[in-house]
């Protein structure tokens, strides 16, 4: 299998012939959608069959479906859901994010797509920035833990596959990576006995992103997805084996051009450059400077393939029912 480092997007609901075209040439690990691609599920389906056709193979489609303030899927036709961080506080947490990811699981692979870029494992800060504050799984590493595995399972339990994030930890970020570079400044013993540790008991993970900011005691000068030292850490402190893709390195909380980011986020330790815009001009740009898929990026690419989930049949309307219940209680 000769695949490529990426994970491309693109431009609107259906593939053009310039993007099937570079797709078949490009061999990407796989694909992420967004909003502008999404109309209705037999629509997502028909884009997701032609990504696959694409490039031959049945590679992985997946998407930012949190629920909450996060989902590029909505009513009419897909469940809804009230923000993680609430959620939290439910009595029965616990089981309503195993209800929670089973039923976004059910969306998604009706749809077409087989990968979820959840669940988060960051620890809600009191000046966590509001744009990662309510989608945090809880504000305590215990209850973070509880109900990060809780939605992975549910989602595997219904056929799709995990992506924890963001890390090794996001929720000391008090601005925007979409626009600045976040700066963390607390001890690292302090984070290796929280934000850190979140992570290393989420460790068996298949797949998972990193967090653009900087861990000043890590390495002052690098965000983590650009960081030797801090990818090294997650390696080998945190004990993470899975595949490792950035964050999309189109946020401005990188430097440089886009060649320059891939460029140091691969060199720096990451498996896979996750590119989200969709622009053909950029994603051809990141293929021409870039190398075939090789060593232990190529294993854990395989593996996290190979180790893609089947569904159990379930009563979704059930799930459902129980969920809103235990929601209400």
């Amino acid at each position: 299998m000769n695949l490529f480092p990426f994970i491309f997007g693109c431009e609107g609901e259906k593939t053009t012939s310039q993007e099937r075209i570079f797709f078949r040439q490009a061999q990407p690990f796989g694909f992420i959608l967004f909003g502008r691609n999404l109309k209705n599920p037999k629509q997502i389906n028909d884009l997701c069959q032609s990504l696959r056709d694409s490039v031959g193979w049945n590679a992985p489609v997946m998407i930012d479906q949190e629920g909450g303030r996060v989902a590029r899927l909505g009513a009419p036709h897909w469940f809804e859901f009230t923000p993680a961080l609430q959620q939290s506080e439910n009595v029965y947490a616990e089981r309503t994010f195993w209800l929670r990811g089973r039923l976004i699981a059910e969306n998604l692979r009706l749809s077409g797509i087989d990968v979820n870029c959840a669940p988060l494992g960051d620890i809600a800060q009191p000046d966590t920035h509001h744009i990662l504050r309510n989608r945090c799984y809880g504000t305590d590493k215990s209850q973070v833990i509880i109900n990060a595995r809780a939605l992975n399972s549910g989602l595997r339990h219904g056929g799709i596959s995990g992506v924890l994030k963001h890390i090794p930890g996001h929720g000391r970020a008090k601005l925007d990576s979409h626009l600045f570079l976040p700066k963390v400044l607390s001890d690292q013993a302090i984070l290796e006995d929280t934000d850190f540790s979140v992570f290393k008991e989420l460790k068996d993970m298949d797949m998972g992103m990193t967090a653009h900011l900087i861990f000043d005691q890590l390495d002052p000068k690098n965000p983590a997805t650009q960081s030797p030292a801090v990818i090294n850490m997650i390696r080998n402190e945190i004990g993470f084996t899975g595949l490792l893709i950035t964050d999309d390195i189109s946020m401005n909380a990188l430097e440089g051009n886009l060649k320059t980011r891939a460029l140091k986020a691969l060199g720096a330790g990451c498996d896979i450059v996750l590119h989200c815009n969709g622009v053909l001009q950029e994603m051809k740009l990141l293929h021409q400077n870039s190398r075939e898929l090789a060593g232990e990026s190529l294993d854990r690419a395989k593996l996290s393939i190979n180790n893609r989930p089947t569904p159990v049949s379930i009563d979704i309307l059930q799930l459902k029912e129980e969920f809103e219940s235990l929601m209400n209680e």
